[in-house]
């Protein structure tokens, strides 16, 4: 695995930042196909994506930065722009995206949930394709394993220089597997959910679920508390959260309106 896709001379296009760039594209067409059988305007709905993206990759930059290297950047601050050499927190794009979404569905008279559903497939079917990227520029990874599907990484990689020569679990691909299972599911059930927010509930649901376990396989998490990392730490509040809040919003969706 190296984590350039093509080099000409000094300039190089790496798998992490075109991988990415597939994702947005497919995620932002596949919302639209949603926004459109959802009533909501196609243009709209894609643009939102859009300016999600944008804080997305902003929100993820800055939860990387703070949280996994931020000695690194006080010594070298301009490679805080370097996004496409890796170094984005799924966490923070999530919540960064969020919030652009809920200013901008505010503004257009959409309903946050009623986004957040038809966003909620492209989302993870994005996730997973930028794992694929992980792979390649050989972060996100695991800890050293005797299975016959570890994988040796390339000695330039975070990975290799962390355990050179050595094989590990993939948990780029484990989490890009589930991901896709998981759209798969939201995919299946996105026309049987009727309340509006939870078919985008249930993607935190499964996500932070599949996240808790491959973190017990990852090398470069972030330690939040001994043994649990901040990732496995958000996921579990994610779980409560979710559950919490698709109990609220079919309570308020079954409260019969009182005639005057």
């Amino acid at each position: 695995m190296h984590p350039i896709l093509i080099q000409i001379g000094s300039f190089a296009i790496r798998w992490y930042g075109f991988m990415i760039a597939i994702a947005c594209l497919l995620g932002i067409w596949v919302a639209g196909r949603e926004a459109e059988r959802k009533g909501i305007d196609k243009e709209k709905a894609q643009n939102i994506l859009l300016y999600a993206i944008i804080g997305g990759v902003i929100g993820a930059r800055l939860y990387y930065v703070a949280f996994a290297d931020w000695a690194g950047f006080l010594n070298n601050p301009l490679s805080v722009f370097a996004v496409w050499q890796g170094g984005l927190a799924i966490h923070g794009g999530i919540l960064g995206g969020l919030l652009v979404c809920l200013f901008y569905t505010r503004r257009e008279k959409i309903s946050f949930w009623k986004f957040a559903d038809t966003a909620a497939p492209s989302l993870i079917l994005g996730q997973a394709i930028g794992r694929i990227g992980c792979f390649f520029n050989g972060d996100a990874h695991g800890y050293p394993t005797e299975m016959p599907w570890g994988l040796v990484y390339s000695p330039e990689s975070p990975a290799g220089q962390m355990f050179p020569g050595q094989p590990l679990h993939p948990t780029q691909l484990y989490e890009m597997f589930f991901n896709f299972i998981i759209f798969g599911v939201l995919w299946a059930v996105r026309k049987k959910l009727k309340v509006e927010g939870h078919l985008f509930f249930l993607y935190v649901i499964l996500y932070s679920g599949i996240r808790i376990f491959v973190e017990y396989f990852r090398a470069d998490k972030l330690i939040y508390f001994e043994n649990i990392s901040t990732a496995q730490s958000i996921g579990i509040v994610g779980i409560l959260i979710s559950f919490i809040l698709m109990f609220v919003l079919k309570k308020k969706e079954t409260v019969p309106v009182k005639s005057m």
